[in-house]
């Protein structure tokens, strides 16, 4: 069983900057979770620097503890887990790194292991759909984010931060009947940026609706569009949330969730069948006082939380999801 270092007997500056300070081993035995870095930021249009994104929310994650009080689960009872490190990207290729994350991540699919991979930008999505595609088929998709990226293409490239989604579908990646994005906002270049989604197949709850409907009605929305227990995706851009609480990032925009809400969204998930995840789009260089490493290091302990419930559930399945009322 891989757990993390007991701060309380090895103070956390010292050891080299794992997630949580679990073990570095690139394993695929006795493990249930992984974490995995993807540090490519060459697709992006705006501001560069997302390939410091993995070691950033690495570095923070060292005043993370095993104890989910929220959850009330600790998630080293159920899960064993270790930091996978990186795959090796190739800065300014994106179709040889697509090939790299495939390669990367097929073992750890294959073995049934759940990985948490930190980005890098959000075109690293298409790589990570293409890998879980290899295993499960078409997935469905629940994607957090201020942005749809499902545009066609930027500056005539087809492969760039904003046009993933596209590509996924293209490809026949996502099963988009029960597939859903939630939080889009900001200005756009016309109402084609949110309906181009909805023509794809997608349903989206922009924002402005986001506020209307409040947080627990947007969750049952999740449930119910997903069901049937079929495998999930669930993308995390950190733009999603507002930048008050997320300024280190490549495309931030106003008026989005706070820090709380930000994690009660990835609590909420809780019942569906999640068989990965990522968090991308984290900018170090725009991350004054660590603000965005916090947060988002949070984020991807309550992912891995949901992997803890599930395992508990699966050993005891009296206990049912809290969620279950969605």
């Amino acid at each position: 069983m891989y757990q993390p270092k007991d701060s309380s007997k090895s103070p956390r500056f010292t050891g080299v900057r794992t997630f949580m300070r679990l073990e570095n081993i690139q394993t695929t035995e006795d493990v249930d979770i992984v974490i995995v870095g993807v540090p490519f930021d060459t697709a992006a249009s705006n501001r560069v620097g997302t390939r410091y994104g993995p070691q950033h929310v690495r570095n923070f994650s060292v005043l993370l503890r095993p104890y989910n009080p929220d959850q009330e689960i600790n998630i080293f009872d159920y899960c064993s887990g270790v930091d996978y490190g990186d795959i090796d990207v190739v800065p300014g290729n994106i179709h040889r790194s697509y090939d790299n994350i495939v390669e990367g991540l097929t073992p750890i699919l294959e073995n049934g292991i759940t990985p948490i991979i930190i980005g890098g930008d959000h075109s690293i999505s298409l790589g990570n759909l293409r890998a879980f595609y290899k295993k499960h088929g078409p997935i469905s998709l629940v994607h957090f984010d201020s942005h749809g990226d499902t545009w066609d293409n930027y500056y005539g490239e087809k492969y760039m931060h904003g046009t993933p989604f596209r590509r996924a579908v293209e490809e026949g990646l996502i099963d988009v009947d029960h597939s859903i994005q939630v939080g889009m906002r900001g200005p756009l270049y016309g109402p084609e940026d949110i309906e181009d989604a909805r023509d794809l197949g997608f349903e989206v709850i922009p924002m402005k609706e986001v506020r209307k409907l409040g947080q627990e009605e947007v969750l049952r929305r999740i449930h119910e569009r997903v069901a049937d227990n079929r495998p999930v995706f669930v993308t995390y851009d950190i733009d999603f949330v507002d930048p008050a609480y997320a300024p280190g990032t490549g495309t931030p925009e106003v008026a989005g969730p706070t820090s709380h809400e930000a994690l009660e969204y990835v609590r909420g998930l809780d019942g569906l069948n999640i068989v990965g995840f990522d968090l991308v789009e984290v900018l170090p260089a725009y991350d004054h006082g660590e603000i965005t490493a916090a947060l988002a290091s949070a984020i991807a302990f309550e992912m891995i939380s949901l992997v803890a419930l599930k395992k508990r559930r699966e050993k005891s399945p009296e206990l049912s999801s809290q969620n279950s009322s969605y």
